[in-house]
Order: C-alpha cells, then sequence, then structure tokens
C-alpha cells in the first residue's frame, strides 16, 4: 500500500551547495534521496518545504514522498540515519544530514504547500576574540552591537507588509512580495546573539537581508526607525547588507496556524 511520509530533517549545511538537487553538486536533497533510494529499494524524490542555501543549517528541515515499500515507518529514520552515517556497524556515527522524525500522513498532503509559517533563526557571536571553531556555524563580529537599538528596529518589521526591500534578485518570481512576520525577537548572553522570526513565508534572502539591516542598525549605519520607512521604499539598495549564510538556522515548520509563535486571529 502506498504511504505519505513526512519527514523532518536536521543538518549541517557546511559542506553542501544547498538544499535543492543540482547536477554534479553535493546537496542536502541529493544526498538524503540517494540514501531513501537505497533503503526504500527504489527511487525516491522528496519535496522539502524550504529551499536553504549553500552553508545554511537546519534544525528542522520538513520534506514529504509518497512510495509503496517494504520496511516499516518507525525504521526508516534508524536505516536512512546509518546509511547517511556511513554505514559503521557496531560503531556510533552521526552524519551531517540526520532524520529525527517520520509520521504517516494524509494522501493529499504536501510539506511545501501545508505549510502554514516557519522559523528561522540566526546567530551572531559578538566578541573581539573570533573563534575559527566557530566561524561556519555563526556570523562573528567584533564591533559592539546596540542591542536595544537592534530591538526598536526589529519591531517595526513585524507585521504584514510587503517585503521587496529584504528580497535578492535570483531567486524563484513570486505572484506577490507581501509577506506577515509574526515574531522577531532579539536575545544575548555572553556575546552569543540569537535573532529568531517567525512568519507565513519568506523571500530569497530575506533573513539574511533583515539581519544585515539589524546589524547596521547595531553599528550605528542606519537609524533604529528607519526600517519602517525602508520597507516603504520598496528599495533594496536602502536595506542592509546581505549576512553570510552560516549564521542562518532552519529552526521549525508548523502546519498548523495555531502552532506558529505570535500568531494572533
Amino acid at each position: 500500500m502506498e504511504r505519505n511520509l513526512l519527514l523532518t530533517i536536521e543538518y549541517d549545511g557546511t559542506e553542501f551547495s544547498g538544499w535543492q538537487r543540482q547536477p554534479k553538486r553535493k546537496t542536502v536533497q541529493g544526498t538524503l534521496e540517494e540514501a531513501l533510494s537505497a533503503v526504500c529499494g527504489q527511487e525516491i524524490r522528496v519535496d522539502g518545504t524550504s529551499r536553504t542555501d549553500a552553508g545554511v543549517h537546519a534544525y528542522g528541515q520538513r520534506a514529504s514522498f509518497k512510495g509503496e515499500f517494504g520496511i516499516p515507518t518507525d525504521r526508516l529514520a534508524l536505516a536512512v540515519n546509518h546509511r547517511l552515517a556511513g554505514g559503521m556497524r557496531g560503531k556510533t556515527a552521526t552524519g551531517p544530514i540526520r532524520i529525527t522524525d517520520v509520521r504517516e500522513m494524509p494522501m493529499d498532503f504536501h510539506a511545501r504547500f501545508d505549510s502554514k509559517g516557519k522559523t528561522y533563526i540566526y546567530k551572531i557571536r559578538n566578541s573581539q576574540h573570533v573563534d575559527v571553531f566557530r566561524r561556519n556555524y555563526c556570523y562573528e563580529i567584533a564591533k559592539p552591537l546596540d542591542l536595544e537599538a537592534m530591538r526598536l528596529a526589529a519591531a517595526q518589521i513585524v507585521g504584514t507588509h510587503d517585503f521587496k526591500c529584504f528580497q535578492s534578485s535570483g531567486g524563484t518570481e513570486r505572484e506577490t512580495t507581501v509577506r506577515t512576520v509574526y515574531k522577531l525577537d532579539i536575545t544575548e548572553s555572553d556575546g552569543d546573539i540569537q535573532i529568531r522570526i517567525t512568519g507565513d513565508g519568506f523571500l530569497y534572502n530575506m533573513v539574511r537581508i533583515i539581519t544585515g539591516t539589524l546589524v547596521e542598525v547595531g553599528m550605528g549605519k542606519i537609524h533604529p526607525m528607519a526600517p519602517a520607512s525602508i520597507i516603504e521604499s520598496g528599495d533594496r539598495q536602502n536595506a542592509g547588507h546581505t549576512a553570510p549564510p552560516q549564521g542562518l538556522y532552519l529552526g521549525e515548520i508548523y502546519y498548523e496556524i495555531q502552532e506558529v509563535p505570535g500568531y494572533d486571529e
């Protein structure tokens, strides 16, 4: 009997050319599909929720696929993770990709089209001491950032707006650039800054450009009250730089609108 399975996947994006399958390039989707195809005994193609760029990481990417195969649903993750880790018998090993959950869904379910919202996390290390071992997992900034100014700026981004100014060229053409940001929080602990942003959807590089804009506010290059006028202008040139991919993590995908943090009917 055919099943429709939803995967939750975490990955270290350092060595991959992004999520999306590409010819002659190592990608998360391509690597995952190879492992799934081997375990299921047939060609598997997954539909992912977010096409993360090269170097971007994920705690909670989601992908779905359909097929008829013998392996039980509750054994799939174990078998695929073993293969992704190199198939080392008798040894504990973890590869750069890991399935953390598998569940059966209705046949008409689609991981991307049924998504109601996403949370992204952006990590910044604000310290004069560069850490070579964290360079692939955060944005290292030596100059002290004004977090209160950044929070003032962030408050203007929350809401339903045309976010054209926070979109890079080169992405998939969208029918509209209007999106809703439900929540945007900035927290700090011992120089480690986290920007958490939740919305109903995001444009190409939107989170990284928002982050770059907030960083420039924190550095005093952009006024804390400027984001409202930047959004109103619709001009990419008025926003800040695109923050590097290494600090970006896909945090969570939501399929029930009531579960989306910050959502208010």
